[in-house]
C-alpha cells in the first residue's frame, strides 16, 4: 500500500489497535535476548519492547502522529528501502504489517540485511480465516480483500529461510481490535468506529461496502433473535480461538 493510503486508513488507528498484552509476550519471547530491535512498519507503536533499545521505521505521517509520548525514535521511511547498514540491529521485527507493503519479498529481505540476529514477523495464514464466523456467514468479502492483499504464508517463509512458523490463538476478549479479533464478541462488528481499524474493511469500495452492510444488517438481526447465539454462542466463553495468526522467527 502506498504512504498515501497509510494515511488516509491511519486516521483513529490507535483508539481502535491497542496491543494484547497476551500477544505482546509472545512477541517478547521470540525476540530473545535482542537489545537493539528494529520495528519495521511500526505504526503507531504498537508491540515495541519497553526494555529494549527500538529503533521504529513507518511510511505514513498519520501514523507517526498517533505515537504516544516516549514512544522508540521513529524514521519515516518504508520497509523496501530501509535506511540502516548492514547488521545495524540484533533483530527485526514487523506486526501485523507485511500484507501492507508494496513489495513484502524485497522488505522481508531488507529486515535480514539489517538485523545481525533474527527476524520476527507476525502475519496471517489467509486461507485460514475462511472458517471465521464473520465471513462464511455475513462478510465473505472480508477474505478476499485479505486474500488480495496478504502474501501467501509459503512465500513469507521462503524469503526466511529456517523460519519457524507458530500459531499465535487470538485469546478471548483482545484488546486489540483488529476484525478477527473480535471472533469472541460479535456485537464489536457493528461499530464503525472499530471497522476502521481493519484494513480489510477500508479497502472496499461502494458497492462492496453496501453489500458488507447488507452482511451486517443480517448480523444484527441474528444478534437479536438468538441465531447467532444459537449457532456461534460457545465462541462467547472460548479461551481462545486460531484464526490465522502466525508467528514467524527466522535466522537472519
Amino acid at each position: 500500500m502506498t504512504e498515501a493510503a497509510y494515511d488516509r486508513l491511519g486516521v483513529g488507528y490507535r483508539q481502535v489497535r491497542r496491543p494484547d498484552p497476551r500477544l505482546a509476550a509472545r512477541i517478547e519471547a521470540a525476540l530473545g535476548d535482542a537489545h537493539t530491535v528494529l520495528n519495521v512498519g511500526a505504526g503507531t507503536g504498537s508491540y515495541e519492547p519497553a526494555e529494549r533499545e527500538v529503533t521504529a521505521v513507518e511510511p505514513s505521517a498519520v501514523m507517526i502522529e498517533q505515537r504516544p509520548a516516549g514512544a522508540a525514535p521513529v524514521v519515516q521511511a518504508s520497509a523496501e528501502a530501509l535506511p540502516f547498514e548492514d547488521d545495524s540491529f540484533d533483530a527485526a521485527m514487523a506486526i501485523i504489517t507485511v500484507h501492507h507493503w508494496d513489495d513484502a519479498i524485497a522488505g522481508l529481505g531488507e529486515m535480514r540485511r539489517v538485523a545481525r540476529d533474527r527476524v520476527v514477523v507476525l502475519t496471517f495464514d489467509g486461507p485460514a480465516l475462511a472458517g471465521m464466523w464473520l465471513v462464511r456467514d455475513y462478510v465473505p468479502r472480508l477474505l478476499e480483500t485479505h486474500e488480495e492483499m496478504m502474501q501467501p504464508l509459503a512465500e513469507i517463509t521462503a524469503a526466511l529461510p529456517g523460519a519457524r512458523v507458530e500459531p499465535v490463538p487470538i485469546p478471548r476478549g483482545c484488546t486489540d481490535a483488529f476484525w478477527c479479533a473480535l471472533w469472541d464478541r460479535p456485537e464489536l462488528h457493528l461499530d464503525q468506529e472499530l471497522r476502521r481499524g481493519s484494513s480489510g474493511w477500508q479497502v472496499m469500495d461502494a458497492a462492496e461496502l453496501e453489500q458488507a452492510g447488507r452482511g451486517l444488517a443480517l448480523l444484527r438481526a441474528d444478534l437479536e433473535s438468538g441465531a447467532w447465539d444459537e449457532r456461534n454462542g460457545h465462541l462467547r466463553e472460548a479461551a481462545e480461538l486460531d484464526v490465522g495468526l502466525r508467528l514467524l522467527v527466522a535466522p537472519a
